[in-house]
Parts: C-alpha cells; sequence; structure tokens
C-alpha cells in the first residue's frame, strides 16, 4: 500500500501542504480586502473570465471583467456586453458609471436630490468601506472548519498551480453558516492568489471563473480612480443612491430565478388578509382582492404585498429606468420626471391617492411608486377578439399577448387583481405588484380591453395609457361607453387597442394618437392591418400580425377556449413575451399565464379563473 500512490497517475497530495496553500491563499484575499493597520493598502487588478455559470443569467458564460480595487474604498470595473463598453467606479464617496459608446457617464452624488419633487429630501447617508462579511480573525481560522482535499497540481495558462477543494465540515455549516456548497482553488504559490476558482452547491449552482493576469503590487495614482472623460461626453451629476440601487439590481439579476409552475390542483388558500383585502394563493398564482376607498385600496396592496411592491420598483425604476440611461446616452429620471410633470393634471385624486397609500404602507416614497406608475407603457404586443361564426358556439373570445421586458423584474411580482371600488363597476386586472393603472383587464359587465404600444413616446400632455384603461373599466358598461371615454381622453402617444362586449357580441380595434382615433370594425382592413376577417378583429405588428392571421383563418368556425388560447403561441408572441390573457367574457372565464425562468408566458402554464366567482367569494366572507 505504501508503493501504490508511486504507481499512481497522480501523487497524492500531503495534508500539511493542502493546508499551507488554502490558508495562505484565504490570508491573502484576507489582507487584500482589510489589510493590518501597520500595512499600506495595495491595489489588486486581474481580468475575471467565466468559463462555466450554471445557476446563472444565461449570456453571462464566456465574458470577461475587468477588476481593480484597493482598501478600503476604491474600486474600478469595466466590460463589453454586446459589442458596447461599460465602466462602474467608486473613489471613495463618489460613484460613477460610463459608457464610452454613448459619449454619456454619470457621477452619484449624496447632495443631489433623488425627486426632484421633493427637492428638501436628501439620503446622506455615507457609502461604508469594503469588508469581509465577518471579522478578519475569524475568515483566518476558516482552515479549520472545512474539509481540505489536495489534488494533483495542474496548470492554467503557462503557470503551474497547487489545486485545493474544501467542503464546510457538518458543524461548521451548522454553528457558523457556513453554505454546504463546493470550493475549488487553483492557487499560484509564488504570491498564493488563485488562478481559478470554482463552485458548486449541489442544487444547481456551477460556477467556474479563472482570473487573468492578477496582479498584486503598489497603490494606483488617484486620478486612476475617477471616471476618465473624453472631450464633447455628457457627464451628469445625480443622486448616489439612484446607481446604488441599479447596481444592487443588476447584481441581483445574475441569480434571479422564476419558478415553473406545476400541474394545477385546485388549491386555494387565504394567505393574509388587510382591512376588506386579502391575498390568495390559487394554484400556486397570488390572487389580491381589494375593496373600498382609494386609500383603503392601496393600504390593502401596500401591506399585503409590500415586499413584491418594493422589489418591482427597484427593478422598475432603478433597473430598467437607470439601466435604459446607458443604452441610450441619456438620463433616465429626467425624461421620467419631466413626463410626470406634464401628465400629473390629467390624473385622477382617486388614483393619486390610492398610489400615496400604496406607497406608504409598502415603506417607499409616494415619489417612486407614482413614477413606477408613470413609467412609459412602450409594449409590442399582440391582443385580438373573435366572436360569432369564427367560434365554436358564437362565443366572445378577447386575447391579450404583452411582449415587453420579460426578464427585468416583472414576472416575479406578477398578480392578478380582483378590484371592487366604492365607485365604479368591479374588475380584474392581470397586472404587477405596485400598479395602480392597467393594460390587461375584463369587468364585471363583460368588457374586456387590451393595448399594444405604438411611437409617439414623448408626447405626454394627455391621461396616462394605464389610467385611461382603468377608467374604461370601472365607467364602462357597454362597448359604446368604453369607446366614448377613450374618444375623449385626452390620450397620449400613440396605441393600438382591442376592446370587446359580450353583451352585445361586439368587438372593436382602435388606432389612437394624441390627435387621431380611428375605429377598426371586424371584418375591416387597415393600412397596417390589411387582413379582413368576418367576426374577426386582430392587433399586432409586422409578422407576428401576418401569423396570427393565417392562424385565424385556418381555424375559422373552431375556435374554443383552448384554440383561442394556442393562437398566441410563438411567433406571435415575441421572446420577451411576459404575460399572455384569454378572455371569455359572456360567463367572465379567463386564463392567465406568466413568464417564468425557462418558458415565454405563452408556453408557461395558463390558471383558469372566473371574475364571478371570485367576487362572489369576496361577498360572501
Amino acid at each position: 500500500m505504501l508503493v501504490l500512490p508511486g504507481l499512481c497517475g497522480a501523487q497524492a497530495i500531503d495534508s500539511n501542504a493542502t493546508m499551507r496553500v488554502f490558508a495562505g491563499a484565504v490570508g491573502r484575499m484576507v489582507r487584500m480586502i482589510q489589510p493590518p493597520t501597520n500595512e499600506p493598502p495595495q491595489t489588486f487588478s486581474a481580468k475575471l473570465k467565466l468559463v462555466k455559470g450554471d445557476g446563472l443569467s444565461s449570456g453571462l458564460v464566456g465574458k470577461e471583467l475587468e477588476v481593480a480595487f484597493q482598501a478600503p474604498d476604491r474600486l474600478r470595473l469595466a466590460t463589453e456586453w454586446e459589442g458596447k463598453s461599460y465602466e462602474v467606479g467608486r473613489d471613495g464617496q463618489e460613484l460613477w458609471v460610463h459608457v464610452p459608446g454613448k459619449k454619456f457617464g454619470l457621477i452619484g452624488s449624496s447632495e443631489v436630490a433623488p425627486f426632484s419633487a421633493a427637492p428638501e429630501y436628501k439620503e446622506s447617508k455615507p457609502l461604508g468601506q469594503f469588508k469581509l462579511p465577518v471579522p478578519p480573525e475569524q475568515v483566518l481560522v476558516l482552515p479549520f472548519l472545512v474539509d481540505l482535499e489536495g489534488l494533483p497540481g495542474e496548470k492554467v495558462g503557462e503557470t503551474e498551480c497547487a489545486v485545493v477543494k474544501a467542503t464546510p465540515k457538518p458543524e461548521a455549516v451548522q454553528g457558523f453558516g457556513l453554505p454546504k456548497g463546493t470550493l475549488q482553488l487553483w492557487v499560484r504559490e509564488s504570491d498564493m492568489l488563485p488562478l481559478r476558482i470554482a463552485y458548486r452547491d449541489g442544487k444547481g449552482a456551477d460556477v467556474r471563473f479563472e482570473l487573468v493576469q492578477p496582479r498584486l503590487g503598489e497603490p494606483w495614482p488617484a486620478e486612476k480612480w475617477k471616471l476618465e472623460s473624453a472631450e464633447g461626453e455628457k457627464i451628469q451629476t445625480v443622486a448616489r443612491s439612484h446607481l446604488t440601487r441599479f447596481l444592487k439590481v443588476a447584481l441581483g439579476k445574475l441569480s434571479e430565478k422564476v419558478p415553473v409552475l406545476g400541474p394545477a390542483t385546485g388549491e386555494r388558500r387565504v394567505v393574509a388578509r388587510e382591512g376588506k383585502g386579502r391575498l390568495e394563493m390559487i394554484d400556486g398564482t397570488r390572487v389580491l382582492f381589494l375593496e373600498g376607498a382609494p386609500e383603503e385600496m392601496g393600504q390593502q396592496q401596500g401591506k399585503l404585498l409590500g415586499k413584491e411592491v418594493r422589489d418591482l420598483v427597484d427593478h422598475i425604476l432603478y433597473g430598467v429606468g437607470v439601466g435604459s440611461s446607458f443604452l441610450e446616452g441619456r438620463w433616465f429620471f429626467g425624461e421620467i420626471e419631466g413626463a410626470q410633470k406634464r401628465l400629473g393634471p390629467y390624473m385622477s385624486e382617486r388614483y393619486v391617492r390610492e398610489m400615496d397609500a400604496l406607497a406608504a404602507a409598502a415603506g417607499l416614497r409616494k415619489e417612486e411608486v407614482r413614477l413606477a406608475n408613470f413609467f412609459p407603457e412602450l409594449f409590442h404586443c399582440s391582443g385580438f377578439a373573435l366572436f360569432g361564426k369564427a367560434t365554436e358556439g358564437g362565443r366572445l373570445y378577447h386575447g391579450r399577448v404583452l411582449d415587453y421586458l420579460r426578464g427585468m423584474g416583472l414576472e416575479q411580482n406578477a398578480v392578478v387583481t380582483v378590484i371592487k371600488p366604492e365607485q365604479g363597476n368591479a374588475w380584474v386586472n392581470v397586472s404587477y405588484a405596485g400598479f395602480v393603472g392597467s393594460v390587461t383587464a375584463m369587468n364585471e359587465k363583460q368588457v374586456a380591453i387590451g393595448e399594444m404600444g405604438g411611437r409617439g413616446e414623448g408626447n405626454w400632455d394627455g391621461k396616462p395609457m394605464a389610467q385611461l384603461l382603468r377608467e374604461v373599466m370601472e365607467r364602462a358598461n357597454t362597448l359604446d361607453e368604453a369607446l366614448e371615454i377613450m374618444r375623449k381622453g385626452p390620450r397620449t402617444c400613440e396605441y393600438y387597442y382591442v376592446l370587446s362586449d359580450a353583451k352585445s357580441r361586439r368587438a372593436v380595434g382602435i388606432a389612437a394618437t394624441p390627435e387621431k382615433f380611428e375605429t377598426v370594425l371586424p371584418g375591416q382592413s387597415h393600412p397596417l392591418l390589411p387582413h379582413a376577417i368576418a367576426d374577426a378583429v386582430l392587433m399586432s405588428a409586422g409578422d407576428r400580425y401576418e401569423e396570427l392571421a393565417r392562424r385565424v383563418q385556418a381555424g375559422f368556425g373552431k375556435f374554443d377556449a383552448t384554440r383561442a388560447r394556442e393562437l398566441m403561441q410563438r411567433p406571435v408572441a415575441m421572446a420577451s413575451n411576459l404575460h399572455c390573457a384569454l378572455f371569455a367574457p359572456d360567463t367572465l372565464d379567463f386564463w392567465v399565464a406568466n413568464a417564468d425562468s425557462k418558458n415565454v408566458a405563452a408556453q408557461a402554464r395558463y390558471t383558469h379563473y372566473n371574475l364571478r366567482e371570485l367576487l362572489q367569494e369576496a361577498r360572501a366572507e
């Protein structure tokens, strides 16, 4: 047995050498992040390359990130994404983001108010120093809390490395909260810097990245930590909190998952109550019931879905919103606050009261919830209504495909909301936590509506589109009343709508701008919608419209609820398909599917509901 190791292709690794390598690598990282007071900080720089990323967002494998760090508060990151260069940096209390290709950059300052509507409010909390999650002395005992395995040495590039695998001991997992996964390090013994790091947790996460040319040496000069702009670039100073929250959302997105729904079981349970409102889980989906005055409904939603509301506001305003600044080369908050000033005079004060109550209950500033609800709905969607000779039994089916922002944080906050206001009709809103307007809805009077965004962004002198749709739901008892509300407006931008009314077995398409209001009747063509099909209103664009028309023509006269849902499958639904809804207004049945981490909505599981039954349940309690 003593000579067997010598006969193997890989030599056994001495346990003392394994402990020395692991302890040396851990100690090097500790001193780099939190150097002792008697040691000057050094600058660490390297290029990180992700070579395996199971459990992370797709598209990250193969990406490279240039990193430079100097304790206690200097950091610089640079990468390329879809052909564009991005740089992020911190220099003490200054935070910045730079997009050279757009000649655009932002510098975050605590002296700038986050919201122009509240200039007196400033978030002045200082940025903390970079620190280890536990005291350094606790990290240094890590080698004694793990089971170490020395593996045969390997080359990373041209450098020979010692290889060590570390797995936390069961008592360390329980007593110290260490993760159960396995860490593997390829360590350059000349300076104990890892050249490759791998981590596997046994639950789907399997990550490996390489450090290309890591260096630890003399501090960089102060100017290298600042934003380096070229002549002609637009560099704007903004609220620092906008950038910190953007970075938090961007990093969090790397590991966000929306689970796939299992088979429907009919399970229904009440999760929580707040006043007249309650939150239920129906077949694994959230259904929120709101009832009463605006302040009551805002309070109910803010309390029952506070976590989801906060998450959605973060993703919409600070993730999508601030992130779009770097794609467009324009400051998002400046634009949306400019839109708010123009939209504000047309907003119903009832909806403003509801938003403000929602914000207070969810622990957010009212400016945030208002801006999130003003977020321009630039949807690229599809919709249809079929009835009469197009369907089995002449039933009315109204389909709605929402193609917008999949993977940006909306789908994990999806909710079906049943609303019973103190004034107006009860209705159902297929939406997301924190929104008080609507883009997909049906009311108890058997009227349904969905929209599709067009051009004209910036024409904000009117009622926000999502508020206009809510007014239709709460005030319209017939198709003609709905048309009158839409015609009166005043409207913003360019939008297309499908309206249906089961009582009259009618449906209509609408093409509207602030100045123009056109209707497209069943069997009628339009320059943008050239296929005239009897008893059908189809609203889509380009190849998606052509495919939708082809499918309707092929199945004409045979459509039931199942076949109507199949109309929304790809490629009618886009790769960004966020939710799909099918309404049967004559019976108030409806089916909703939301995107998850694996599927667009059209390929996900549909959940069946009935508005009449949901309202009866609400009244029975």
